[in-house]
C-alpha cells in the first residue's frame, strides 16, 4: 500500500514520508466516507459528488499532480455554504443530523483540494473522524465493527507519519541519505507490520474500557437517528403493495428466542396491526387506544379483543424475547393470543384489533419479552359457530363499491359449504390453488386492484390473497379483517434465535366465530411447508456475530453489565476451585495413564490408528446428527403417509417435483400446482401428475388420510413411465 507509493527514482527520506503520509492520510479520508456511506443514511447526490472529488485527489495522488484551492477562495466558499447550510437544514432535509454530515462532507472536500499547512492535514483527519461519528449515529449494524477496524489501522499509519513528518521538518541536521530506496521501503514494511499490532491493543483497551466503565442510562445522539421506511408497512393505514415492497429487502429485523426452543421447531406468525376498514385500495385502521397499566409484577397484562378460546381447543404457553432492529415503529411484534409484555416501558397501549404500541419516547421498541397462549382450533367446534353477528362485529363487515363479479365469485365458491367455517376454508383453498404468487408489483395503479388481481392478473402477493379473502368473507357476512406482521424466521442453531428478516414481511386474515373468537387462514400459496431457506454455515456465524454485538455493545447498560460481572466472577472462582482440585486428586494418576498411553501406541500403532479413525467416525456422524435424525424422520412420514396427512403430502409433492425436475419439468415459483400440471405437454405424464396433485391437495388441505396413503402408489407410477 505505502511501498506504491514511493518513485523508483532516487528520493531523500523526507520525500519518503511526505508521499507516504500523503497516501495514508488519502486513505484516511477514504475509509471515513466509506465507513459513512455503509450506513445508507446518505443521499445519492453526496456520495456522487464526494465519491468524484475523492476520484480526482486519488488520481493526482497517483500521477504526481498538485491542485491546490487558494485560501481565499477556500475562505469564501465556507462563508457561501453557511448560508447553504441553513437552507439545507430548514428548507431541503429538515434534518440536524443531515445537514451537518453535508457540512462535514463539504469541509472535507474543500480541505482536499487545500492543504498547505499541518492544520489543514490534522482538520482533514479530525473530519474523517467525524465522518465516522456520524456513522456510529446513522447505524447499528456490526458492518460498522469491521469499518472502524479498518479506519482505525489507517489511522494508527496516518498519526505515526504524521509525528514523524513534524520531527523532520523541526530537525536541523541532515543524515546522509542512502543512494537506494531499500531503507524507505523497509521502513514501509515495518510500520505495515506494526500498525495492525497498534490497532489490536487499541482495540482491545477499547473494548475494556467500553465494559468496565460505569453505564448511565443516556441516549446521546441517538435520538438523530432516522427512522426506517418499514414502519410505513405497519402503520394504522396500509396501502396495497406496500408489503410487497418490503418483502423485496433482506434486512434484518428483528432476532426471536423461544424458551425451550433448541431446534427451530416453531413456524409462527408475529402480530403487528390487525386493519379492518378498507376503501378498495388501503386498510386502515379506525379504532382508538386505550392505555395499559403495569401489574403490581412489572407485566403488562394483555387481553386481545375477540380473543376467546373454545372449551375444547388446546392452548399451548410459549415464553419469547424479541431484540428489534431500529426501523422505526412503535408497535410490538407478538405471537398470537398474546397474554403478557415485559419491558423497560413507561406507558404503552392496545386497540380493538389487539395491536400493541409503545408510547415511550424514551423507550424506544429495541427489546422486550411476552408471553402468547397459542391454541389450535377444533374444526368441528368452529363448524358448530352460529352464523349471527353481533353488533360490535359490524365495522368488520363494512365494504367499499366493489365489483359485481367479487360477491358471484364468493357465492359460487363457497356454494357446497354449509358453514361459516368450511365456507372460509373453501375461499382460502380457491386462493392458494388457483392464483400464482409473485413480488412483482403492477406497473400501473389499477382503479380497482381487488378486481384486477382476482380476475385479470390472478398473480400477486400476501396482500392481494389476504384482501380478497377478508372482502370475499364480508360479502358472505362473515366478520374479517386483515393482519400485518411476519411470519417464521431463518432459526439459527448458534444463538438459537429465529432471525426474521423484511422478506418475512406477511398478511394474513382473521375471521371471526362466535365462542371462539378471531381464527387466522393463510390464503397465500407456498410450495412446501418448510419456510428456512438453509443458510450456509458462514452466514450462521455471521449472524450470531451481529446478534452480539447488538445485544452486547448496541444495548449494553448497566444490567448488563452487572450480570456480566457476576457472571464472570463466579465463572473464575468456580474455574479456579475445580482445576485445584481436580489436579490435586488426579495429578499421579494422570502421569501413570500418561506413560501407559505412550507404551501402548509405541507396541500397537495400529490399533491407535484405527481408534482414531473410529472417533474420527463418530464426530462426522454426530455433527450431522441432526440431518440423519431429520432425514430418517421424513423417511417415516414417507413410509405411513396416513399417520400425518398434511406433513407427509408436502413431502411426497416435494420428492415428485425434485425427479420430475431431473427429467426436465421444473416448476417455478409463480406457478400453482394446477398450473405446473398444465405446463406439463406429455399427456400421459400430465394426467398422471394431475392426479397425484389432486390427491395431494386433498390430504394437505383436507387431512384426507386415504388420498395421503395413495400418493406413494401414485408416485411410483409417475416414475415408472419415466423409465
Amino acid at each position: 500500500m505505502l511501498q506504491a507509493a514511493v518513485n523508483s527514482s532516487r528520493v531523500t527520506m523526507a520525500m519518503a514520508i511526505e508521499r507516504y503520509f500523503n497516501v495514508s492520510l488519502y486513505l484516511l479520508v477514504l475509509t471515513g466516507f466509506g465507513t459513512l456511506a455503509s450506513t445508507g443514511g446518505l443521499d445519492l447526490l453526496a456520495v456522487v459528488v464526494v465519491g468524484c472529488a475523492l476520484i480526482i485527489r486519488g488520481y493526482h495522488l497517483i500521477t504526481h499532480q498538485q491542485f491546490t484551492i487558494p485560501e481565499r477562495w477556500t475562505t469564501y466558499l465556507t462563508l457561501v455554504y453557511v448560508g447553504i447550510y441553513f437552507a439545507d437544514y430548514f428548507l431541503v432535509s429538515g434534518s440536524f443530523l443531515v445537514a451537518t454530515v453535508h457540512l462535514v462532507l463539504f469541509g472535507m472536500v474543500i480541505r482536499l483540494f487545500s492543504l498547505q499547512r499541518a492544520r489543514d492535514h490534522f482538520m482533514l483527519a479530525v473530519l474523517s473522524f467525524l465522518m465516522v461519528l456520524a456513522a456510529a449515529v446513522l447505524t447499528v449494524d456490526s458492518v460498522f465493527l469491521f469499518c472502524f477496524a479498518a479506519f482505525l489501522l489507517v489511522a494508527v499509519i496516518t498519526f505515526v507519519l504524521m509525528e514523524m513528518r513534524h520531527s523532520i521538518a523541526e530537525d536541523q541536521s541532515r543524515a546522509q541519505e542512502s543512494k537506494d530506496s531499500a531503507p524507505y521501503r523497509r521502513m514501509a514494511n515495518v510500520l505495515l507490520a506494526t500498525a495492525p499490532m497498534l490497532m489490536l491493543m487499541i482495540l482491545a483497551g477499547g473494548s475494556l474500557i467500553f465494559f468496565l466503565l460505569p453505564r448511565v442510562s443516556s441516549r446521546y445522539l441517538s435520538a438523530y437517528a432516522p427512522s426506517s421506511d418499514l414502519s410505513t408497512g405497519f402503520s394504522d393505514r396500509v396501502q396495497l403493495g406496500r408489503i410487497g415492497q418490503i418483502q423485496q429487502s433482506s434486512a434484518v429485523v428483528m432476532h426471536i428466542q423461544i424458551d425451550n426452543d433448541l431446534e427451530g421447531a416453531y413456524d409462527l406468525k408475529w402480530r403487528g396491526v390487525a386493519l379492518s376498514q378498507v376503501d378498495g385500495k388501503m386498510w386502515s385502521n379506525p379504532f382508538a387506544q386505550r392505555d395499559l397499566r403495569r401489574s403490581p409484577n412489572g407485566i403488562f397484562r394483555l387481553k386481545t379483543a375477540g380473543g376467546e378460546t373454545a372449551p375444547g381447543n388446546s392452548r399451548h404457553k410459549v415464553h419469547y424475547r424479541v431484540l428489534m432492529e431500529p426501523i422505526g415503529t412503535n408497535v410490538f411484534f407478538l405471537a398470537d393470543k398474546p397474554s403478557g409484555l415485559m419491558g423497560e416501558f413507561g406507558h404503552i397501549s392496545t386497540d380493538a384489533g389487539g395491536a400493541v404500541y409503545n408510547l415511550d419516547a424514551d423507550h424506544p421498541v429495541n427489546r422486550y419479552a411476552a408471553e402468547s397462549e397459542l391454541d389450535d382450533p377444533d374444526a368441528s367446534e368452529l363448524r358448530l359457530a352460529p352464523n349471527t353477528v353481533a353488533g360490535q362485529l359490524t365495522p368488520y363487515l363494512a365494504l367499499p363499491p366493489l365489483d359485481i363479479r367479487i360477491s358471484k365469485l364468493a357465492e359460487e365458491v363457497t356454494a357446497s359449504a354449509s358453514n361459516n367455517y368450511d365456507k372460509a376454508i373453501a375461499i382460502e383453498r380457491y386462493l392458494r390453488t388457483r392464483f400464482g404468487y409473485t413480488l412483482d408489483l403492477p406497473r400501473t395503479s389499477q382503479r380497482d386492484p381487488l378486481a384486477h388481481f382476482l380476475f385479470e392478473r390472478k398473480n400477486g402477493h400476501c396482500e392481494y390473497f389476504a384482501s380478497s379473502m377478508a372482502v370475499m368473507l364480508r360479502t358472505i357476512r362473515i366478520p374479517s379483517r386483515i393482519v400485518t406482521g411476519f411470519r417464521g424466521g431463518e432459526f439459527n442453531d448458534l444463538t438459537g434465535q429465529y432471525v426474521v428478516r423484511a422478506s418475512n414481511a406477511h398478511s394474513w386474515v382473521e375471521a371471526y366465530f362466535p365462542g371462539n373468537g378471531w381464527v387466522s387462514f393463510d390464503p397465500t400459496p407456498g410450495g412446501s411447508l418448510e419456510t428456512h431457506s438453509g443458510w450456509s454455515r458462514m452466514l450462521l456465524y455471521v449472524d450470531a456475530a451481529a446478534s452480539f454485538w447488538r445485544e452486547w455493545v448496541i444495548n449494553y447498560d448497566v444490567t448488563h453489565q452487572q450480570t456480566l460481572g457476576e457472571g464472570a466472577g463466579q465463572s473464575t472462582r468456580r474455574l479456579y476451585d475445580d482445576l485445584r482440585h481436580w489436579f490435586a486428586r488426579n495429578y499421579y494418576s494422570l502421569l501413570n495413564s500418561a506413560r501407559k498411553t505412550h507404551q501402548q501406541i509405541t507396541h500397537s500403532p495400529g490399533r491407535w490408528i484405527g481408534g482414531g479413525l473410529g472417533v474420527t467416525l463418530f464426530l462426522t456422524i454426530l455433527v450431522n446428527l441432526r440431518s440423519i435424525v431429520r432425514a430418517l424422520a421424513n423417511r417415516r412420514l414417507r413410509a405411513h403417509p396416513d399417520r400425518a396427512p398434511r406433513e407427509s403430502a408436502s413431502l411426497w409433492y416435494d420428492q415428485m417435483l425434485r425427479r420430475l425436475a431431473r427429467r426436465g419439468w421444473r416448476k417455478t415459483p409463480a406457478q400453482t400446482p394446477h398450473d405446473f400440471v398444465a405446463a406439463i405437454k406429455e399427456p400421459i405424464l400430465q394426467s398422471k401428475v394431475a392426479l397425484f396433485t389432486q390427491a395431494y391437495e386433498s390430504a394437505r388441505f383436507g387431512q384426507s388420510a386415504d388420498d395421503a396413503r395413495a400418493l406413494p402408489e401414485l408416485f411410483e407410477e409417475i416414475m415408472a413411465g419415466q423409465k
